[in-house]
């Protein structure tokens, strides 16, 4: 079963717990004092659409040796190096030796740090991943932090995604790897 090949990851499950309430109380505050002042814009806010390539970490890389993924982000830029949004996609872990294959799809919120219009940045992804094609199993918290280099059209970023289910079995899916997202600007 799905279930009995993931080890345990109930101690990451209240650090996750707790970075999700950092990022939610981030966002709302930051949204209800933005909403105060500004109006979504073309020119800050706009759509981030990706592709991530990984490869399984930890016990997940027993049961897979490959994870491919699409990113959808909705990014609201709060200030001119704070960027929040929401973001969702897909990830498919390729299943081997035998085993099948699964998918995760993550809602959630994130925050990005840029400290330049051009350069480095920082931040998180943090929500919730359910699993499909995974008898049984459930989903889980999820953080995917990422260091990477943006500029006006695109981000490049490394990442580290863990997955941390709580359910009679659970377990953390983790993965690292790369990936892309292309800003879509909205016209006025």
């Amino acid at each position: 079963m799905f279930e009995n090949r993931i080890g345990k990851g109930k101690p990451m499950k209240k650090l996750s717990l707790i970075l999700l309430a950092i990022v939610v109380g981030v966002l709302l505050s930051a949204t209800h004092a933005n909403a105060q002042s500004d109006k979504i814009t073309p020119t800050n806010s706009w759509l981030k659409l990706g592709l991530n390539a990984g490869v399984p970490v930890g016990n997940a890389s027993n049961y897979s040796n490959f994870v491919l993924g699409l990113d959808l982000k909705g990014q609201f830029l709060e200030t001119g190096h704070v960027g929040i949004g929401l973001t969702t996609g897909y990830n498919q872990y390729f299943g081997k030796d035998g085993y099948s294959g699964f998918g995760t799809i993550p809602a959630g919120a994130f925050i990005r740090i840029y400290p330049r219009s051009q350069g480095f940045f920082i931040g998180s992804d943090v929500g919730y991943s359910f699993l499909t094609g995974a008898d049984g199993a459930t989903g889980g918290v999820y953080i995917k932090p990422q260091l990477g280099f943006h500029n006006y059209s695109w981000n490049v970023f490394a990442f580290y995604n863990g997955i941390f289910r709580s359910d009679y079995n659970g377990g953390t899916i983790s993965s690292v790897g790369i990936g892309a997202t292309y800003n879509i600007r909205f016209t006025k």
